[in-house]
């Protein structure tokens, strides 16, 4: 595969990434597995056992419709660690600490056993800066004879950077009735922001000699870097029902986010292709995907709640291609492919009342990577890496009175590496020793704090 092609596809990962947290969300490809820290206790399957109004709010609205008047407060420390290999070897990002804050509340409203409630979250996001010198990557013949030319391609060493910087925030505002004593109904209207800004450039060191002429060169690729921002609407609608004291059945859909478009003010641009692009204003729309999830929550004994759950998410339809809208030379848009599949996610979480004033719980995610694993694909996503697969939870809440709570989680992502055929790294065309490369794993750390009225 040509070496700009190779290039293009890993600048086509940072477009995908954009809109979604000035960081690096992730698990379920880049979506959180779940908002505040009783979720993440459980990982992740709470829609058939929400328990807060973050919990609700995000996975099932309809659970609100069971809660007492309440608010909570969340706040997570997000640490993951990538790597990737562009050429000559494997190197790490620099960033790797982030903040997710969220907060929800339920209240009565409109009538006996409707309620009001919802939240604001961080939901989801991607993020990395890698910086990889003594690469060979596209020069581009820029000035020749104090004259500005058209770029040629070549090769020459120098030094390749790939960033995204990516922010997802959700407001959800809510609705739900409790219909009977068995069923519950619920719904949000999901009102996002997203962010991004991002880019994948070469460097070459110096002058480079071609044909025995001295000329000098500047690197190419995309870069845009000036953060933009883009708003999308959705709906969720979520039910439980209660099928007994020992089973509840719970059940959601939330639809396609449809978004504005992000829009960059950039200068000349260079595509996988060859394609040149001119100063201007570049654009491409980020949607959000589809999702079905499925729960059973049981209660063995009073005091022990288990609770499985099954996630679609639908990431073909929004991150199979991204369209770049601009001033490109022959053409006004240009096609990336980034080749995502759906993803399918199994959750399993338990609980346990030790006494009063304690509980305990653990939890277990599992979700199918939407990237597939062909060099291609690995390439086009070296700066996107949203690719673990089994993370295990911890958690607990403490009751302190007064309508007071504590609840804590911890949450451990194992690193996953997808490696492509020898010769495939973007930034070394054709040598065997060197591999494209993505390598993910993750922790968190939360507290909540939640006060019932």
């Amino acid at each position: 595969m040509k070496k700009t092609k190779i290039l293009g596809y890993a600048v086509a990962a940072a477009i995908a990434a954009a809109g979604f947290s000035s960081n690096a969300f992730a698990t379920n490809g880049y979506q959180l597995i779940g908002i505040g820290q009783y979720a993440i206790g459980m990982g992740g399957a709470v829609v058939a056992a929400p328990d807060d109004p973050l919990s609700a709010a995000i996975s099932n609205p309809a659970g609100l419709a069971l809660m007492r008047p309440q608010a909570a407060f969340s706040a997570e420390i997000f640490n993951p660690t990538r790597k990737t290999n562009m050429g000559f070897g494997e190197i790490g990002s620099h960033s790797n600490v982030y903040g997710i804050p969220a907060i929800g509340w339920v209240a009565p409203a409109f009538g006996d056993g409707i309620v009001f409630g919802g939240g604001v979250y961080g939901t989801s996001g991607l993020g990395v800066n890698y910086l990889q010198p003594n690469v060979m990557g596209p020069a581009y013949q820029y000035v020749k004879n104090n004259q500005v030319q058209m770029p040629t391609p070549t090769l020459a060493q120098g030094v390749a950077q790939a960033y995204s910087s990516i922010t997802f925030i959700q407001m959800a505002p809510s609705i739900a009735m409790k219909v009977n004593s068995h069923l519950a109904v619920g719904a949000s209207l999901n009102i996002a922001a997203e962010q991004g800004s991002f880019q994948q450039t070469f460097s070459p060191y110096s002058p480079v000699v071609v044909n025995n002429r001295l000329n000098a060169y500047v690197g190419g690729g995309l870069n845009l870097s000036t953060p933009s921002w883009a708003y999308g609407v959705g709906l969720t609608i979520g039910a439980l029902y209660k099928v007994n004291d020992m089973v509840t059945l719970g059940a959601t859909y939330k639809s396609p986010m449809i978004f504005t478009p992000l829009t960059f003010q950039a200068g000349a641009q260079a595509t996988p292709n060859g394609t040149q692009g001119n100063p201007g204003q570049y654009s491409g729309h980020l949607n959000y995907p589809q999702q079905i999830a499925l729960g059973l929550a049981i209660r063995p004994i009073p005091q022990w709640l288990v609770s499985v759950e099954g996630q679609w998410i639908n990431w073909h339809n929004t991150l199979n291609t991204f369209n770049i809208y601009g001033p490109w030379q022959g053409t006004n848009v240009v096609a990336l492919p980034l080749n995502w599949r759906n993803q399918w996610v199994a959750n399993i979480g338990t609980q346990y009342d030790v006494n009063n004033w304690l509980q305990v719980r653990a939890g277990y995610t599992w979700g199918s990577n939407p990237v597939p694993n062909t060099s291609a694909a690995i390439a086009s996503n070296t700066i996107f890496p949203a690719i673990v697969q089994n993370a295990i939870t911890f958690g607990a809440t403490q009751k302190l009175g007064m309508g007071w709570k504590l609840t804590e989680a911890y949450m451990h992502a194992f690193s996953n590496t997808m490696t492509g055929a020898p010769g495939s790294a973007p930034f070394a065309p054709g040598d065997p020793l060197q591999a494209a490369s993505s390598t993910l794993a993750e922790n968190s750390y939360g507290i909540q704090v939640g006060y019932d009225f």
